[in-house]
């Protein structure tokens, strides 16, 4: 509510991580909602894909049931263009370029028809938009599939087999493979492999992104739309913030951005586009406040720093991210010296400005009773601190997705058959801007730091040691490049400079900038996301942070970037 009240005065709030939305709003199209499995269920798997995802730095609870089905003599395969330290723990690793999962899923598609390893039951049944996105698939043969995504046509034979003929087979994906211009449309093929060889059958198959869409949350009891009396505030992405605050009042953007309040997120380290993004917190004319509990770059650019409580400090309730629970968080200590929760600021907020509805005066116990419907027995979530969500063990062996008809949709009314796109910057889509800037680049979070959080503690910091881009041999030696020396990582955008580390983890035109540090911590007082644009996703209007070419060469060398020049 605070967020539709503050934006009518020309302001605007500034919260969360910026985490790619493509998928979610993908799943959406495809199933009505973010559908998913138990994840405990991936205990009984034969075959698990981990499709974008470090589950051992960023999906733990996941990771371990994993383990627990390869013990059991599940082969688990990482479809990742880094050779993460989850690879490293599969069976077999598949080293894609950036952006090119929908190709390789439609590549998919293609063996299963060929080989006959459908399940046209289930199709039949349960799904609708086949034959279009059958014939589409036919197209994209295992040596089309290779050339684009960077791999052999004998992976792409392989993994097609092991997908059509090993049951119960299920995926994981994560929101590494959708940060590119095509995500959503990558998530919607994807999702459709499920209901291609009926794994949905199996309550060990199928496929888990957050599960954060089942319908547990009473959404509007806790936004209150009613309240905005046919009012429409505009929303301002998150992605686009760089922009959003250097732009003047107009007709098709809205009123000029003149204060913000920034909350439970770290925009100068973690939004793209830095450049724009620091040139917009810099103005002198923008009022900003940060809640925070520490010295963030975003906190160093604010006229006021509030104290925010900790996870430890406040109550809150928890939906479910890659499981079927809801959790509840109870605070363990009284905040500390003047720290208050987020809502006890914005209580405070509305009061001052005169606003009196009940709501404003609700406590944050009183609230999160009204965020769960019956199927939620809230005495019994703070007794027991978590509630297991009332799911079949397999709800979509017979369909019953929650779309209109209760069939999968392939062909969603308004967006055709996905089909792969490229991504904006590569050498497919972008050959004269390939020329200049020959490598991927992509830059998933160091493994001791959760995005931006954490860069603040020493010790993890020494753990990582300092910002570092990963290299392969090849690309270092074509630049001679010596391990561990001082680089420069540029484009038309700007210029990042760090250490270099020469390793196979980064496959052949990609590198791999490990972040997300804090632009403070870097030589230059900068980060990798110097270098990200601020275009949006295909669906979900998302970032696309894994979708930008860039070039390596050592600090000391005499080539100079546009941005720089």
């Amino acid at each position: 509510m605070a967020m539709r009240f503050f934006n009518r005065l020309g302001a605007s709030l500034l919260d969360r991580t910026i985490c790619s939305s493509a998928g979610a709003a993908a799943l959406d199209a495809t199933y009505g909602s973010r559908v998913g499995m138990h994840v405990e269920h991936y205990r009984e798997s034969q075959l698990i894909l981990i499709w974008g995802s470090n589950s051992i730095g960023s999906n733990l609870h996941f990771w371990s049931v994993a383990q627990a089905a390869k013990r059991a003599g599940a082969k688990l395969i990482c479809i990742d263009p880094r050779r993460t330290e989850t690879a490293d723990k599969c069976h077999q690793h598949l080293a894609v370029l950036p952006g090119t999962d929908g190709a390789l899923a439609l590549g998919l598609m293609q063996q299963l028809i060929e080989h006959d390893w459908l399940d046209h039951s289930y199709i039949e049944q349960y799904t609708d938009g086949w034959p279009a996105l059958r014939a589409q698939a036919l197209a994209w043969t295992p040596e089309r599939t290779a050339a684009v995504c960077g791999i052999s046509a004998g992976e792409v034979r392989a993994l097609a087999r092991d997908y059509g003929t090993v049951k119960p087979a299920a995926i994981r994906l994560n929101y590494g493979m959708q940060r590119v211009r095509g995500g959503g449309s990558a998530v919607r093929l994807i999702a459709a492999l499920p209901c291609l060889t009926g794994a949905w059958r199996h309550r060990a198959g199928g496929l888990l992104l957050s599960a954060g869409g089942w319908p547990s949350v009473r959404r509007a009891a806790l936004q209150r739309p009613d309240l905005l009396a046919a009012r429409n505030p505009r929303t301002v992405n998150m992605s686009t913030i760089g922009d959003d605050l250097l732009r003047t009042a107009s007709a098709e953007f809205g009123p000029k951005i003149e204060a913000l309040i920034v909350y439970n997120s770290n925009p100068m380290s973690v939004a793209p586009g830095s450049p724009a993004v620091a040139r917009g917190f810099a103005r002198e004319d923008l009022f900003t406040v940060v809640l925070e509990q520490f010295q963030t770059d975003t906190a160093d650019y604010a006229d006021y720093v509030l104290p925010a409580t900790t996870q430890l400090e406040h109550f809150d309730v928890h939906t479910s991210y890659g499981h079927t629970y809801v959790l509840v968080n109870e605070p363990a200590v009284a905040p500390l010296g003047e720290a208050r929760p987020n809502t006890e600021i914005f209580r405070g907020l509305a009061a001052r400005m005169g606003f009196t509805d009940a709501c404003f005066h609700e406590t944050d116990e009183q609230i999160g009773a009204q965020a769960f419907g019956p199927e939620i027995d809230f005495m019994k979530l703070r007794r027991e601190g978590w509630v297991r969500l009332a799911i079949p063990e397999a709800p979509f062996a017979a369909g019953g997705f929650p779309t209109p008809d209760g069939r999968a949709h392939f062909d969603p009314l308004g967006l055709g058959v996905a089909n792969f796109i490229a991504p904006y910057e590569s050498h497919q889509s972008a050959p004269e801007l390939a020329a200049r800037y020959p490598l991927a680049m992509i830059s998933p979070p160091a493994r001791h730091f959760l995005n931006s959080t954490f860069v603040n503690v020493t010790s993890l910091r020494s753990i990582e040691g300092e910002p570092l881009l990963e290299i392969h041999p090849s690309d270092a030696a074509a630049r001679g490049l010596v391990d561990g020396a001082l680089v420069r990582t540029y484009n038309d955008r700007g210029e990042y400079r760090c250490k270099v580390s020469i390793t196979d983890r980064a496959r052949p035109g990609v590198v791999v900038g490990l972040g997300v540090w804090w632009r403070k911590f870097g030589p230059a007082g900068t980060n990798t996301n110097e270098l990200t644009h601020q275009r949006l996703t295909d669906i979900g209007r998302g970032p696309s942070f894994y979708d930008c070419l860039v070039e390596v060469a050592a600090a000391d060398a005499t080539a100079r970037s546009s941005a720089a020049q």
